[in-house]
């Protein structure tokens, strides 16, 4: 069987990281798209020249251009300027679409079936961008939030806890930004609900880190943004789809009426598998989350709004 190809389309942090992190997993050859000249290309030479020693065969190539990017299977856009201290994700929006719109036109043209998988910021109006530019099907464009999101929760509650990472189960809801909504009621710890472990002064301090979580970041970098976990996510999704695993992983995906949320990409639960969003998976949700998601789900249709009129 051949391999997948996968292109990933921004040769910064991100994007860099993602595509090693791909090749590592073997989970297609990569392609690395760049407007910096040489830029890709060195990464891209450098990435596959560290392949033996990882003893992974794939190909890896660096471009200035889409020709090489011809019948992509699956591409992630993670194109735009990065946050700043000080800057909201929403500061981003009028840079950062007009990045995404001509990257996304031009992804369309060369892989019309492919899969897309937004990580520019702000993410849930990326996304919008995405879709709306490319055309393609509500299953075959996704935006990577909720796994960065939920792996932050995840982390947290594990140092809170000093327990494996893999005993925890947990979901972040909503826009990708100070509105998202870490579901207390859905996050276990080996199985036993992670109220019951935690205090709720504690739990209600967790929530809030993780809700802040990219902004710490920035803070302390002062010059970028986060990278290793959010390229980590879009692998993770990446994965789920090139081998089918089917795993529910909280994804922003254009809502239709789940959770009484209609034309919005939000962040919400989804199987992924070979042909992307497989299906929004619904849960009941307490009254006080719901409430929670709904007023996210507002936050992003206000910029949702902002973005539809820069798209005119």
């Amino acid at each position: 069987m051949p391999r997948k190809k996968i292109s990933v389309i921004g040769a910064g942090n991100v994007g860099a990281t993602t595509a090693l992190m791909l090749a590592q997993k073997e989970l297609g050859d990569i392609i690395l798209v760049d407007v910096i000249e040489g830029m890709p290309q060195g990464k891209g030479l450098d990435m596959l020249q560290a392949m033996p020693v990882y003893g992974c065969d794939v190909q890896i190539v660096g471009t200035n251009g889409y020709e090489e990017t011809n019948n992509s299977d699956i591409v992630v856009i993670t194109s735009g300027v990065p946050r700043k201290p000080g800057m909201t994700r929403e500061d981003l929006l009028k840079t950062n679409l007009s990045i995404v719109r001509e990257v996304t036109e031009k992804v369309a043209k060369n892989s019309p079936m492919a899969i897309l998988i937004v990580v520019a910021n702000p993410l849930d109006a990326m996304t919008y961008v995405a879709y709306k530019v490319s055309k393609f099907p509500r299953e075959r464009v996704l935006g990577m939030a909720g796994v960065l999101d939920s792996s932050r929760f995840r982390a947290f509650i594990a140092m809170e806890l000093k327990v494996s990472v893999k005993d925890i189960t947990a979901f972040v809801l909503g826009g990708h930004g100070d509105t998202m909504v870490p579901s207390v009621q859905y996050t276990t710890v080996g199985g036993v609900p992670v109220k019951d472990l935690i205090q709720k002064d504690r739990l209600d301090s967790i929530v809030k880190r993780t809700s802040e979580g990219g902004t710490e970041i920035v803070k302390l970098l002062k010059t970028g943004s986060a990278y290793y976990a959010p390229a980590a996510s879009a692998v993770e999704m990446v994965e789920s789809i090139v081998r089918d695993k089917k795993k529910i992983l909280p994804c922003a995906a254009l809502c239709q009426g789940e959770y009484g949320i209609k034309d919005l990409f939000v962040g919400v639960p989804v199987k992924l598998g070979r042909s992307g969003v497989e299906q929004i998976i619904e849960f009941k949700l307490s009254e006080e989350e719901q409430a929670a998601l709904m007023k996210s789900a507002d936050a992003v249709a206000a910029v949702r709004k902002e973005a539809d009129a820069l798209l005119v």
